[in-house]
C-alpha cells in the first residue's frame, strides 16, 4: 500500500465516524511518554495479588460451560466471555454476543464490530490495545435484550473482569450496558456527554455501534465521546 493509500485510509476512519477535517491539536498527533498497550505498561495486579492475564484465566475457568441461568438452554452455542490487554487503560463493554460472536466466541466480530475497531483506530489504538467485553457472556436468542435474572447471574463475572484489568476508562456500549453499569434507567442520550464513576474508573457512555449502523447521523456524538476517552487516557499517563 502507497502512502497516499494509507492516508485516504485512515481518513475514511474519520469519515466513518462523521468526522469533517483533521485537527491541528497536538494531543491528536503525539502519544505521551508511557505507552497504552501492554508489556512494561502493565497495570498492577488485582488487590489480592493476582495477575491479571492469570486471573481471567482462573476466572473463564470458573464459569466452564455455564448453566447458571436458562440462556444455555436457549441456544447459545458457547461462552463470549472478553477479549484483548488484560492490562489494558482502556475497556468496552457491550451488551451480550450476537449470532457472529455467538459462532466465534469473541466480542464484537460482526458488523457492528468492524466498525468498533474503526472508532479504536481513529483514537490511535488497536483492538489488542484495549479489553472488550459483555455483560452477558451468552446470546440471548433472537438477540432480545438480557432480562434481569440473567444479568444478576453475569454481571458479577463482568465485574471481576474490571477488577482483574483494572482500566482507566470503561466505554459503556449502549443504553443496555450503560443502564447495567450505572443503576440507571437514564437515556443514553443524556448519559452521554457525561463522565461517570465507576469501580475506581472514569466511565463514559456512548451509542452501541450495532445503533451507528442504523442510525449514521449520530457517530458524530460517538467521536465526542471517544475524544473525551482520548483525553482522560492522556491526562493520566
Amino acid at each position: 500500500m502507497s502512502n497516499n493509500d494509507a492516508i485516504r485510509e485512515h481518513l475514511k476512519y474519520f469519515r466513518d465516524l462523521g468526522v469533517q477535517g483533521v485537527t491541528t491539536d497536538p494531543v491528536w498527533r503525539e502519544r505521551g511518554p508511557r505507552p497504552l498497550s501492554g508489556g512494561e505498561a502493565s497495570s498492577p495486579p488485582a488487590a489480592d495479588g493476582t495477575d491479571a492475564t492469570d486471573g481471567l484465566v482462573q476466572v473463564r475457568a470458573r464459569i466452564g460451560d455455564c448453566t447458571r441461568c436458562k440462556l444455555h438452554a436457549l441456544g447459545r452455542q458457547q461462552i463470549v466471555f472478553g477479549v484483548g490487554n488484560p492490562h489494558a487503560d482502556l475497556m468496552f463493554v457491550g451488551e451480550a454476543p450476537g449470532s457472529d460472536e455467538d459462532r466465534q466466541g469473541v466480542p464484537f466480530v460482526g458488523r457492528a464490530g468492524q466498525l468498533l475497531t474503526k472508532i479504536i483506530e481513529a483514537i490511535k489504538l488497536s483492538r489488542d490495545d484495549v479489553y472488550i467485553a459483555n455483560v452477558i457472556k451468552c446470546r440471548p436468542p433472537g438477540n432480545r435484550n438480557p432480562e434481569p435474572d440473567e444479568v444478576e447471574t453475569c454481571e458479577p463475572f463482568l465485574a471481576e473482569q474490571i477488577d482483574l484489568v483494572r482500566p482507566r476508562v470503561i466505554v459503556a456500549l449502549g443504553t443496555f450496558a450503560a443502564h447495567t453499569l450505572l443503576r440507571t434507567e437514564t437515556p443514553i442520550s443524556r448519559l452521554r456527554g457525561v463522565v461517570h464513576e465507576y469501580r475506581g474508573a472514569k466511565l463514559i457512555p456512548t451509542f452501541h455501534p450495532a445503533y451507528l449502523l442504523r442510525s449514521p447521523t449520530r457517530k458524530r456524538d460517538v467521536w465526542e465521546d471517544m475524544k473525551t476517552v482520548r483525553a482522560l487516557l492522556d491526562a493520566a499517563q
